[in-house]
């Protein structure tokens, strides 16, 4: 059962205001949240009240980016209340989940897990100094038990929702077809080339004809029937030679005129004659090529399989937090 709140709110944070509004900050005790919820609750979720602290924690890392995109003074508000909504909701949910958890008594997570963890959190946000966390956990008021339990709860809460996303995976062949049929234009692709390259760089006193008769040397070596991956390893003078000058995928829009026109003359299995530049002498070869247009649906399958995938996995865990908010019992503040 879940009681709303009467109408949403902007909760306007003491020192994270934005910078239309920080020159006039209130003081802490006249702050939005405090205003807003007088008794210092936001919500009570079963047995568990959310307090205004509970907020600030999650929201105020959050403020600078909003601060960097809000427009004005109106927009940041606008965009701190979906903010501070969506924030609330998440800590409700939190709650309803680990509840539906602990139902089950056979489930439980290893002491092990939360020992791993804490020493990742460690690590990670105290640069493995544990004065530094306890001094954090002082500050925070919490004591080391609260904490381990906070971080079992992150575990649980994290696995619950992982396994409503995993709970659709099988795809029907007629679903990616309809999927496919309906979304074509989401694989159009543009031309492009599997592109590896021989860089020659230009020797002191070496003339252009000189630098490009070496180029010559090199191609006729790959027309004679040795690969291109072998002479690259061998010639080239740049940051791929020792993956065969293996560029990798490149479409038209992502090269300079002077590689793309020629690059782009060149059928599966080609070479380029000599690309001169004031850097050096470029040998471009097409390993593969794919040609402007839709994608055939074989080509994307797996691709469409993954979106689906997603798509019925956030629907599963929507209807399955629905429930748990219906059966839960929630009031708003």
């Amino acid at each position: 059962m879940t009681l709303r709140r009467p109408a949403t709110f902007t909760l306007l944070l003491c020192g994270l205001l934005s910078p239309f509004l920080r020159a006039q900050a209130p003081a802490k005790a006249e702050d939005g949240l405090d205003l807003r919820f007088a008794n210092g609750i936001a919500a009570i979720v079963e047995d568990k009240v959310i307090t205004v602290d509970d907020i600030r924690r999650e929201i105020s890392p959050m403020i600078p980016q909003l601060q960097r995109e809000a427009r004005s003074e109106a927009d940041f508000n606008r965009r701190l209340e979906q903010l501070q909504d969506g924030i609330i909701q998440d800590l409700i949910d939190r709650v309803l989940i680990i509840k539906e958890f602990r139902k089950d008594e056979k489930k439980h997570i290893p002491p092990g897990f939360v020992d791993t963890r804490i020493s990742d959190i460690q690590a990670e946000q105290f640069d493995n100094d544990r004065s530094k966390f306890l001094a954090y956990l002082r500050a925070r008021g919490t004591t080391m038990r609260e904490y381990r339990r906070e971080v079992e709860e992150d575990i649980i809460y994290g696995y619950m929702r992982q396994q409503q996303r995993k709970s659709q995976s099988v795809i029907s062949p007629v679903r990616i077809e309809t999927f496919y049929n309906e979304n074509k234009d989401r694989f159009y692709q543009e031309d492009a080339v599997n592109l590896r390259l021989i860089q020659l760089n230009r020797n002191a006193g070496e003339t252009e004809l000189q630098l490009y008769t070496r180029g010559m040397e090199v191609i006729n070596r790959f027309h004679n029937g040795e690969k291109f991956e072998d002479l690259a390893k061998e010639y080239s003078q740049d940051s791929r030679r020792t993956r065969g000058g293996d560029w990798g995928w490149q479409k038209r829009s992502d090269l300079k005129k002077e590689f793309s026109d020629p690059l782009f003359e060149l059928r599966e299995g080609e070479v380029s004659t000599p690309v001169m530049t004031p850097e050096g002498c470029f040998i471009l070869f097409a390993q593969e090529r794919k040609y402007a247009g839709i994608q055939p649906i074989d080509d994307v399958r797996d691709e469409i399989e993954r979106i689906l995938v997603q798509q019925l996995g956030r629907q599963s865990e929507d209807r399955w937090l629905e429930r748990l908010r219906r059966n839960g019992y929630v009031k708003h503040y």
